[in-house]
């Protein structure tokens, strides 16, 4: 368990620095008559987030979840492969990357990177790490309530960033 713990504190560290690039990107965008959408969905996700690895810790030890290598290895494996596409995403948008939804009137939407293959790898990896990450140390339950909460907020997330793009870049 001890390394498990050490795993999701290390994504809690990797969301702190995604926290700073996000505060630095939304000085860049709102200094360019950025335009900030969707506020009040904005603490639910981070409720959820935090939420997430508090009972990812929990779990584990509360329900006396054991570690099963081919789940625990499959699960690490995946979650790795959810960070590495979302710091592809972070560095592909560069300074239009947040965690909050700011766009910037006239701006051009993005087509490299992962954006040339899907209109929102970030919720991917999203989607990807909630599911997995609790599952490194088989905490199935928190997994899938997660999953199902995950979903719901990014049908609203998703719906919000669409019509503020839709409304801020030229077609």
């Amino acid at each position: 368990m001890e390394w498990y713990a050490l795993i999701v504190l290390a994504v809690a560290a990797e969301r702190v620095a995604e926290l700073v690039v996000a505060r630095r990107n939304a000085a860049w965008t709102l200094a360019r008559a950025g335009v900030e959408h969707g506020r009040g969905h904005y603490p639910v996700m981070v409720a959820l987030h935090t939420g997430l690895l508090a009972c990812c810790l929990l779990e584990p030890v509360l329900a006396h979840r054991p570690f099963l290598p081919a789940l625990g290895w499959s699960a690490l494996a995946l979650a790795l492969l959810a960070q590495a596409l979302r710091w592809w995403c972070i560095t592909t948008l560069g300074p239009y990357w947040n965690t909050r939804v700011i766009v910037v009137p006239g701006a051009r939407l993005v087509g490299t990177g992962p954006y040339r293959f899907l209109r929102h790898p970030n919720y991917v990896a999203v989607v990807v790490e909630v599911a997995a990450l609790p599952l490194v140390h088989t905490a199935w339950l928190t997994a899938a309530v997660f999953t199902v909460a995950n979903a719901v907020l990014l049908a609203v997330r998703i719906r919000c960033e669409n019509t503020a793009l839709a409304q801020a870049v030229p077609a």
